[in-house]
């Protein structure tokens, strides 16, 4: 069908609708689109209908928006308009590849229309398509040469697709065209400044990095970074006099920066432990109150050397009562000799203690408080839960807890040695006391929430989490909202130990749709980084991005989702079986009278639970409504709901383990469980090569894992396909390495 052109007045009418679109006056659009569709003449107009389904979509109507924005470009198929928008209609519903091919084919139409050149951008940069990004920033720079965006977006595209010589180039042409006074402080400028400095570094250009700091330094705003940067060039020009004096200056900064220890280190270059100690002993003399200085050496350090130091790094800390000087010295576990020093030392400084109130019989000095013998004993305490020794851990915190019944840090510890030796329920318990002794604190009601969680006790650690979340909500939901995953996977874990496999998935969805919303949140941040040069943060959240589900909370909830679907393709749940079913084959008339009224009631308890969540959610739904009716704001389509029943009877339950599954073997396989869950998906849906290789790479991480051990048991007792594989893989390197 032709492109119909509108009179004056309709057309005007037109750029209403758009308007009001732009300032989300949706129903004021709807009406103006009224106007137009109700001329008989203009009842097929493609723009204005595609345009009344866009609006549509805002206010959730998505199939009738589809239908008329699909019915608006089939009447006008050569409309820039109607592909745009038939582009941001796939783009709302996250089908980013067919909102790709929607908006090239609007710039058939419509070659230099800046929008949809924008719009296009955003798209591919958000599917990471580079080399399109590159094209599409081109386009914008010729037509726009005069923006700062139009630069800028150039010159990521090149270094994002790492052609930092280039990118380095455009960077340093845009910043001739800015007219910046050396003397006046830019914020912007000196963000750009930087992130041309950083892409010099990148293309391995040290020398051109750091002349360029020296150039630009006094209108660098950011004078820590300026060092920082210049101490890292100096190493890497092997120049190492100019560099430790940079590192010698930033230490004065900031004494209890690892970095800049080690910086120095990597200066001076020390041939032997006795001048690489004899760094740390003159920052002792410059920094007497420094703590890192004391505490660098001890990686190192031997024998009679190391115990000296540490014997002085621990009075210090036990003198000054700093609890977390046991995690301080966690890393120096791995070595047993330095642990039997640790016991030996803290031990005796424990019975001295009690006797005389000093660390060592010999001291000639003043006598200790007797909080310090209180945090001997707290570090005790940790010392031997740490090395599995809980009974005497317990001693020395209950000897701690006795002398001073107050200090929430004891019942902390108390409660981790119990859940270390197994007994969570204790734990939790002791947990709660930590928590009573200040209501206020928050992290100590997150751990005890936790707790609970781990023992089982939902509703107790729901009802601890309410303290802290909005009032007039229910915890679980304002917690969702806030994407507490912490609560999240834990609730998973403790729904899956419980067998109520449904809450337990729809724990782990959420998660996974936390991920999902994290990622698109990208957006926001696409044009406002350009805009506020925040260039560097900008490159690195879009590295962040791209391996964001390597985070541990989305590979608890993958791991766990997983093992539930694996578990219910085994044995699926069907209308009578129930999560909660009981075996009623054995029971006499009686029993099963009694079983069938326990049931009755616990069915009407969950539906009056459930008439009361129903209730709170209409009241919540209410006060969205008015408040979007008041403000006239952009609601989306609602988000499907996850029931658990539903979720426990998936059609396909491997396929759903898949898409859990694919995040982890791109992003987690370093970790043998990801590939052992693949041979245990792959193994159920028959797939040799696939489960081959999920062995193999599980082989090469480490070979000796009983689980693996059973995963071959079973492959090589496959068949035909088994036993040919067996005689390929016992004779392969891997195999025999």
């Amino acid at each position: 069908m032709p492109t119909i052109t509108l009179p004056p007045k309709e057309n005007a009418l037109f750029k209403r609708i758009l308007r009001c679109y732009e300032h989300k006056q949706y129903r004021n659009g709807l009406k103006f689109c009224k106007q137009i569709l109700g001329n008989p003449k203009f009842a097929e107009h493609g723009e204005t209908l595609a345009m009344k389904g866009l609006t549509l979509n805002c206010l959730g109507k998505k199939e009738e928006a589809y239908e008329l924005v699909r019915r608006g470009l089939r009447n006008d198929l050569k409309s820039h308009v109607c592909w745009h928008v038939y582009g941001l209609l796939q783009r709302s519903d996250k089908k980013y590849d067919e909102a790709i091919k929607c908006y090239r084919n609007a710039l058939k139409w419509d070659k230099d229309n800046l929008q949809i050149l924008r719009d296009l951008s955003l798209l591919q940069i958000q599917m990471r398509d580079l080399e399109g990004y590159r094209e599409t920033r081109y386009q914008l720079l010729q037509l726009r040469p005069a923006q700062r965006a139009s630069w800028i977006g150039y010159a990521v595209a090149y270094h994002l697709l790492e052609d930092f010589e280039m990118a380095a180039k455009i960077v340093e042409e845009f910043r001739k065209t800015q007219q910046t006074s050396p003397d006046k402080v830019d914020y912007e400028y000196s963000e750009l400044l930087l992130y041309q400095n950083q892409v010099l570094r990148e293309a391995g250009l040290y020398k051109e990095a750091l002349d360029h700091l020296n150039n630009y330094e006094k209108q660098i705003c950011d004078k820590l970074a300026v060092e920082e940067t210049r101490g890292e060039l100096l190493l890497k020009l092997d120049r190492p006099e100019e560099s430790s004096e940079v590192y010698r200056k930033l230490q004065e900064r900031n004494p209890e920066n690892w970095a800049y220890y080690q910086g120095l280190e990597k200066a001076l270059k020390p041939g032997s432990t006795e001048e690489r100690h004899k760094i740390y002993e003159d920052a002792w003399v410059k920094f007497p109150k420094g703590l890192v200085p004391r505490r660098l050496p001890l990686n190192f350090l031997k024998g009679e050397k190391f115990c000296e130091c540490l014997d002085s790094y621990l009075r210090m800390n036990f003198s000054k009562g700093c609890p977390p000087v046991f995690t301080t010295l966690k890393s120096l576990y791995t070595d047993k000799d330095k642990v039997s020093i640790i016991e030996e030392l803290v031990v005796g400084y424990e019975t001295c203690l009690k006797s005389c109130r000093m660390f060592n019989e010999n001291d000639d000095g003043k006598e200790e408080p007797p909080t310090t013998l209180l945090w001997v004993q707290y570090f005790l305490a940790q010392h031997f839960d740490f090395i599995g020794q809980p009974i005497l851990a317990l001693d020395y915190i209950n000897a701690a807890i006795d002398s001073t019944p107050t200090l929430i840090e004891l019942f902390l510890i108390k409660a981790k040695i119990y859940k270390h030796a197994g007994n969570i329920k204790e734990a939790a318990r002791w947990m709660d006391e930590a928590q009573a002794l200040d209501t206020a604190d928050r992290f100590i009601n997150s751990k005890c929430a936790k707790y609970m969680l781990k023992a089982g006790l939902i509703k107790e650690a729901e009802e601890m989490c309410s303290k802290f979340t909005r009032e007039g909500t229910s915890a679980v939901e304002n917690l969702n909202e806030m994407q507490c995953m912490w609560f999240q996977t834990e609730c998973a874990l403790a729904y899956k130990a419980m067998n109520k496999l449904g809450e337990a998935l729809k724990k782990c969805h959420e998660i996974e749709r936390h991920f999902v919303e994290i990622t698109d949140d990208q957006f926001d941040f696409h044009t406002y980084c350009m805009r506020k040069m925040t260039l560097r943060s900008y490159v690195d959240l879009l590295k962040l991005e791209d391996v964001l589900r390597q985070h541990p909370f989305y590979y608890k909830a993958a791991r766990t989702a997983i093992q539930i679907y694996l578990a219910l393709h085994d044995k699926p749940l069907t209308d009578d079986n129930k999560e909660s079913q009981a075996d009623t084959e054995n029971l006499t008339d009686k029993e099963l009278k009694k079983l069938r009224n326990k049931q009755r009631r616990a069915q009407k308890k969950a539906q009056l639970e459930e008439e009361k969540k129903n209730a709170e959610k209409e009241k919540q739904l209410k006060n969205q409504k008015k408040k979007k009716e008041d403000d006239d704001e952009e609601i989306g389509g609602p988000k499907e709901e996850l029931i658990p029943d539903k979720l426990a009877k998936p059609d396909s339950p491997l396929e759903e383990a898949v898409k859990f599954l694919i995040p982890l073997k791109n992003l987690v396989r370093n970790q043998i469980e990801t590939h052992l869950l693949a041979f245990e998906i792959y193994f159920r849906k028959e797939k040799y090569l696939l489960m081959l290789q999920s062995i193999k790479r599980a082989v090469a991480i480490e070979h000796s894992n009983p689980w693996l051990h059973q995963c071959l048991v079973r492959f090589f007792k496959g068949g035909m396909w088994g036993r040919r594989f067996r005689v390929n893989f016992e004779s392969s390197e891997t195999f025999k390495t």
